[in-house]
């Protein structure tokens, strides 16, 4: 109806800030009628309008009409300012309801352009899994993969680099995606009596199966690849359920060569993947130690409060 209105008035009868107005005299225990919400509102009606000239696409059109009801407005309103791309917004309305994303959520994945990442995993899934699951498994995995709430020196350990993300599993889970539920870290396995520990353990809830991930620093190494194969073997053999899914091996270093990925993976016999991942946030040994400690800081504060009592 506001379209309809400035069509027929233009612009200049400025309709949104009268109509603003009325609505908060009219309702005043009610939120959400300032003028930028009517805006957007009208932008919400014109970008999702239906177009009965495209009856083809009736389908989608309809399983698309019960994601802009399930989506909370504050994310549309997101959605329409980040996001240009209709079917790139489609897709980030699913993730928000199959992953329970918030809108704080939301945005840090539009940021770190999930969408792109998702699905760009380097894998042998088609040679290893049946075809409708290895296509799961596929876009359930992403590269790179974004621990900027890490904050690291580029000295770090492997083992640093473990702790930290355990330290912060929730935001961890969150960049692994909806489904992941943590088993252990350093989870002990034991063949042929001699004890291995791999370095984080998950199980999938939604494809009903381990995965097993082997944290790296520096490049991919071939040898990395038999090595996560051979942990996804005994996982199969002495740890996971009958009904389970084959295990998925997916090894996250900082950087790879494609070929050298492909060569590595071509004659495995378990599912593994291989991405990348990214410390944004990594502080510099020279900025570390020109920061104070915290021992400075609550001897300074200590102090300040002696000299103003």
């Amino acid at each position: 109806m506001i379209q309809q209105r400035q069509k027929q008035q233009g612009w200049a009868a400025a309709i949104i800030p009268k109509l603003s107005k009325d609505l908060r005299i009219e309702l005043p225990e009610m939120s959400g009628f300032s003028e930028r919400n009517l805006g957007r509102m009208i932008a919400f009606y014109r970008a999702y309008k239906p177009d009965d000239s495209i009856l083809p696409q009736a389908v989608a059109k309809l399983a698309n009409f019960d994601l802009l009801l399930n989506v909370p407005w504050g994310h549309h309103a997101l959605l329409m300012e980040k996001i240009k791309d209709k079917d790139v917004r489609f897709w980030y309305m699913e993730q928000v309801i199959q992953q329970g994303w918030i809108r704080d959520t939301l945005r840090q994945m539009i940021k770190s352009d999930a969408y792109k990442r998702q699905g760009a995993v380097q894998h042998n899934f088609e040679r290893t899994l049946p075809d409708a699951f290895s296509e799961l498994v596929q876009q359930t995995l992403k590269d790179p993969y974004y621990f900027d709430f890490l904050t690291l020196t580029t000295a770090f350990t492997e083992r640093e680099l473990e702790l930290e993300l355990i330290k912060h599993l929730e935001k961890f889970l969150i960049e692994l995606g909806a489904g992941f539920a943590f088993v252990g870290r350093q989870y002990p396995i034991v063949v042929s009596d001699k004890e291995y520990a791999i370095d984080l353990l998950f199980y999938h809830l939604r494809l009903r199966c381990f995965v097993v991930i082997d944290l790296k620093k520096g490049e991919f190494k071939p040898e990395y690849a038999g090595k996560i194969n051979f942990y996804c073997t005994a996982i199969d053999e002495l740890l996971a359920h009958e009904t389970d899914q084959e295990t998925i091996g997916l090894i996250l270093c900082q950087t790879k060569d494609s070929i050298i990925a492909e060569y590595a993976l071509r004659s495995l016999q378990k599912p593994i993947g291989i991405s990348e991942y990214e410390l944004t946030r990594i502080l510099p040994d020279n900025l570390k130690s020109s920061l104070p400690s915290i021992e400075d800081i609550e001897y300074e504060l200590a102090k300040d409060k002696k000299t103003k009592s």
